[in-house]
């Protein structure tokens, strides 16, 4: 894929949206029976006597859906470098088989590498959001970009 985003191109209080992508029961329950096997996400009876009541995605899973979303909105075409880690997640309410997820990024700040000239840093908040408006999870992390004209471009 054609890089076409570097670190210039990100703008302190700029918002980008992605999606949507559906939810299925079994996507939950084959990511669930894999990773986070608890009654809530794998057996829609057993969920409903849970205080979710009814079946929902993992945060995990949410998370997980979150990334592919941002990854085929805008960071497999960007300079992406990676990150040095999630500063928060909540969980603010449960994803359910047939929502539709759209992730809003928010960019909050940014800024150039000291020690490394060819890379910056970019301060995102991720919101992920059901068709219907349902805040469902947010994210705070920091991206490297590589930078135009800089050795890894």
């Amino acid at each position: 894929m054609t890089i076409t985003l570097y670190w210039e191109d990100f703008e302190v209080g700029g918002m980008a949206e992605y999606g949507p992508r559906l939810v299925t029961a079994e996507d939950i329950k084959s990511f669930a029976a894999e990773f986070d096997p608890q009654p809530m996400h794998l057996d829609e009876a057993t969920a409903r006597a849970t205080m979710m009541g009814g079946l929902c995605a993992s945060g995990w899973h949410t998370c997980c859906l979150m990334m592919r979303i941002a990854a085929d909105g805008f960071i497999l075409r960007s300079s992406s470098m990676g990150s040095p880690g999630v500063d928060e997640v909540k969980w603010l309410a449960p994803v359910r088989p047939g929502d539709q997820l759209i992730v809003r990024v928010h960019v909050r700040d940014k800024r150039a590498s000291h020690s490394r000239p060819e890379m910056g840093f970019v301060k995102f908040l991720f919101e992920v959001v059901t068709t219907a408006g349902v805040h469902v999870m947010t994210l705070s992390t920091s991206l490297m970009f590589g930078r135009r004209g800089g050795a890894l471009s």
